[in-house]
């Protein structure tokens, strides 16, 4: 193979990897800010606290304070960046800081990951309530196993969230900051997801997602996969979900990855994404490594083999997307 073909193959996987990614960018925009306003509303008028306050029962047969709603809760909506900000505000053990991470580990971003997950195979609010289902049960697990003595106090604030000023003059004196911080993500994202395109066009176009399957697939196949994932796991474990739809919605909208695949994929990645990014910001307040990881790829490899087992006993119910 000659330099001039090499570089027009190369060139060719760069221009067709324009057009979905701009596509994904202005779909996940869609999402992610009508979302992230919505919050911000919700939080400055005090309902945010008010929501947290109706799960504070469900939290203390997890061994958490009630306090620790207004983590969760923002976690589920945004994502962990939010949530170790309050993490901040509140005294927390080791331990419940522990428990914590992990739930809001495997239910985060729960709106707008829940929209890619639809686009690519799956109900929404099945996948929503599925990861805050196993979220909690992680919560409830590890407060089993976790000694009474787990960790230090790791967190400095004030028995409870400082109060802060609210209503509308709060919400237009925090909607320059929000702007800006929207609109420095939207940019970073989308540079993201035109590399990750780009990448995938070119490991496509000379072969290599191929061999990367092949190389993957006894693992794949230990973990419950179709081995035509592979290289979705690596990049969702890297990047995270969001970032790495992109190549998601694309093998599914070009038909290389069946919504049944998706759907399964979604299963594991639901529960176990972004071992990278998101671990090292909770190992960044001293949450233990194994703890962070662990459970979650457990948790995930469980629920993918139940699907399976699921779908081999309901198949004539079965419908991607709905059940």
């Amino acid at each position: 193979m000659d330099r001039t073909s090499v570089s027009r193959r190369a060139a060719s996987a760069v221009r067709s990897a324009v057009r979905p990614s701009l596509g994904t960018t202005r779909f996940l925009a869609s999402v992610m800010v009508p979302v992230s306003l919505g919050v911000l509303v919700l939080d400055k008028f005090g309902l945010l606290g008010a929501l947290a306050r109706l799960i504070n029962p469900l939290l203390h047969l997890i061994g958490l304070p009630g306090s620790a709603a207004l983590v969760i809760l923002s976690s589920m909506l945004l994502n962990i960046y939010s949530a170790i900000a309050v993490i901040g505000t509140l005294p927390l053990s080791g331990r419940e800081i522990t428990i914590i991470a992990v739930i809001c580990l495997i239910a985060h971003n729960l709106i707008v990951e829940s929209a890619i997950m639809r686009k690519t195979g799956s109900s929404a609010m099945r996948m929503a309530l599925l990861r805050i289902s196993v979220g909690l049960f992680a919560g409830w697990l590890l407060n089993l196993l976790l000694p009474a003595g787990f960790g230090a106090a790791l967190a400095n604030g004030a028995d409870t969230v400082a109060r802060r000023e609210s209503g509308l003059a709060a919400l237009i004196d925090a909607l320059l900051p929000w702007a800006q911080k929207t609109g420095l993500l939207l940019v970073k994202m989308a540079v993201i997801v035109a590399v990750l395109m780009v990448i995938q066009k070119l490991l496509e176009e000379f072969g290599f997602m191929e061999a990367l399957g092949r190389v993957l697939s006894p693992f794949m196949r230990f973990i419950g996969l179709p081995s035509s994932t592979g290289f979705l796991l690596i990049v969702a474990n890297l990047v995270g979900f969001a970032y790495g739809s992109a190549i998601m919605i694309e093998r599914v909208e070009s038909g290389k990855l069946t919504l049944s695949d998706g759907d399964l994929f979604n299963h594991h990645a639901g529960i176990s994404h972004s071992l990278l990014e998101d671990t090292l910001l909770f190992m960044a307040i001293s949450v233990p490594f194994f703890w962070l990881v662990v459970p979650r790829v457990i948790l995930a490899i469980i629920v993918v083999w139940l699907e399976r087992g699921r779908r081999i006993l309901f198949r004539r119910s079965f419908r991607v997307g709905t059940i």
